[in-house]
């Protein structure tokens, strides 16, 4: 995957609590979203002194049907243009059906980045206390790799691990309070710190002014030079907990996510 695009979903991996080593245990009760909401955003990109419009992301919810019971269908959106789309073409499909209690099922994507098209497909299935993820890449008509990973860990892919994290509990973090969490990554499982940094005020491209908790990530995976700074993100401090603003940074610049627009919202 694009480190791009891999670190703008990476936003969405903010917190969770310790790896359980229980399936049970992976359940979570859903508090902040349902079907119908809608999420837009402006993105731009910063090199230097420049900072340009970059294109437009996207992220849709809604409920389905899934082998005969209720599920969420997230669809993620991200296509660059202007001067950024020039410099480096995305246009990706991504989408996640989650469990009424927040497990993954299945994660697609269907990615142009640059000269090349990837499709990925991630299927997970539950008995007892373990859980099997059968996962396959296809890059540029190529197989990249098919296999069958098999963990007893709570394990996310891209999408669901949104669900996740907008249902945690924030009351009483302190500054440097940090969890960990596993999600996966290709063929891989990583492992990601999340750090609670406070507390600011945010203004997004709604006009609107949001009260919002900051997270930052530290991830621990050999793709991630900058490990301590990789991502930063802005989260509305009420039971919604929707994303308003996300800070990339990358190798060449950073790409940053503005809320734009919010409809179908629970709370």
């Amino acid at each position: 995957m694009n480190k791009t695009i891999k670190l703008f979903l990476l936003f969405f991996i903010l917190t969770l609590p310790l790896a359980q080593g229980v399936n049970a245990q992976c359940k979570i009760v859903n508090n902040a979203f349902k079907g119908g909401e809608n999420i837009t955003y402006d993105l731009y990109f910063k090199y230097g002194i420049a900072n340009v419009r970059a294109g437009k992301g996207s992220m849709k919810t809604e409920m389905v049907n899934y082998r005969g019971n209720s599920a969420y269908n997230a669809r993620m959106l991200l296509n660059t243009t202007g001067v950024a789309g020039s410099l480096y073409t995305v246009n990706d499909t991504l989408v996640s059906y989650i469990d009424m209690d927040l497990r993954p099922l299945l994660f697609t994507k269907n990615a142009f980045e640059g000269k090349d098209y990837s499709q990925e497909i991630q299927s997970f299935t539950y008995s007892g206390d373990g859980i099997k993820v059968r996962t396959n890449r296809i890059f540029n008509g190529k197989k990249k790799f098919e296999e069958t990973i098999t963990t007893n860990d709570c394990t996310y892919d891209y999408l669901s691990v949104l669900a996740l994290i907008r249902n945690m509990d924030y009351t009483g973090m302190k500054l440097g309070d940090s969890k960990p969490i596993r999600f996966l990554s290709g063929r891989e499982i990583v492992n990601m710190t999340v750090n609670y940094d406070g507390i600011s005020k945010i203004k997004a491209n709604d006009g609107k002014t949001y009260n919002t908790i900051q997270i930052s990530l530290t991830i621990h995976d050999k793709s991630f030079k900058n490990k301590k700074e990789a991502i930063s993100a802005s989260l509305t401090d009420d039971e919604n907990r929707i994303p308003v603003i996300i800070n990339t940074h990358l190798n060449i610049g950073a790409i940053r996510a503005v809320l734009k627009n919010v409809t179908g919202l629970r709370n």
